[in-house]
């Protein structure tokens, strides 16, 4: 099962938070049984560990974090591996791309064009002493009794924004989060790309891309003229039919892989699209 892992925040009672419209603050302790999660998220995170170990993988990368660390993650889907031996205390910080693009437009001298579009999904943070510090003085927060006003809360937002953009060791994050500013088609294909092969449902597909569900129907039809429904399936018969002839999973963990929840339903849907049935695909293939 795929978590929200932000609603799951909002929603739950047991955590320390800061809780604002377009940005959430959360000090977590992972349960120590819980080895591996998969989440979905559909705003961005900076992620900073206080102490444990954890490992996350992206479409194309691995990294191992522990205590001292941060990484920056793009919205989407995750897997991530929790390491026993200590337990995993994290303290998250949720931004949406709103909140990214309004800061660069009040501060319309920060600028990083960036020559290279295809940016990864995870980023590592330089770690700093003001950096820590900042850290240090929302754990304050947690702790003290009452209400924090949400002024408050966005001038710590913008704080630890100007503190990654301003360190030179942070530019290509700082280029990606530059490039927020122009969110047309070449962002909600490369999203749509990363996360068809999930089992996300078309509001999720929604979320990601930064619209409601009927603007992002909409926007989809406009620019790919087809609905979402029907690009992606598209695009996982064509990564199933990739899978089938490259890899040696089976038929069944070929139709999950590429997405697909019913057996059955995969392949009568492939054999209408390529004219067989995936295991007889996979042996013509091979004649």
């Amino acid at each position: 099962m795929i978590v929200d892992i932000q609603q799951y925040f909002r929603k739950h009672t047991a955590f320390n938070k800061l809780v604002g419209d377009d940005y959430l603050f959360v000090e977590y302790k992972c349960p120590i049984d819980i080895e591996k999660f998969q989440l979905f998220t559909d705003s961005h995170i900076i992620n900073y560990v206080i102490s444990g170990k954890k490992d996350w993988f992206g479409p194309k990368q691995t990294f191992a974090i522990e205590g001292g660390d941060a990484l920056f993650v793009r919205k989407g889907v995750y897997t991530t591996k929790q390491y026993f031996e200590v337990d995993y205390c994290v303290i998250l910080f949720f931004i949406t791309d709103d909140f990214i693009t309004k800061f660069f437009k009040e501060h319309p001298k920060l600028k990083f064009p960036a020559s290279e579009e295809d940016h990864p999904q995870i980023f590592e943070i330089q770690v700093n002493d003001s950096f820590e510090s900042l850290i240090l003085s929302i754990f304050n927060y947690f702790k003290q009794a009452g209400e924090i006003p949400k002024s408050l809360v966005e001038i710590k937002f913008r704080e630890l924004l100007f503190n990654v953009l301003l360190n030179p060791k942070n530019r290509p994050l700082a280029q990606y989060l530059y490039s927020l500013l122009d969110t047309q088609k070449a962002e909600m294909e490369y999203t749509m790309l990363k996360h068809f092969q999930y089992d996300l449902g078309m509001e999720e597909f929604a979320r990601l891309c930064g619209r409601s569900l009927s603007t992002f129907k909409r926007d989809f039809k406009l620019h790919f003229q087809q609905t979402p429904g029907q690009w992606i399936k598209t695009k996982r018969l064509e990564y199933a039919k990739t899978l089938l002839d490259q890899s040696e999973l089976t038929v069944n963990e070929v139709c999950y892989e590429s997405g697909f929840k019913n057996p059955s339903h995969f392949n009568k849907t492939f054999k209408d699209k390529y004219g067989l049935p995936p295991l007889q695909f996979r042996s013509s293939a091979k004649v």
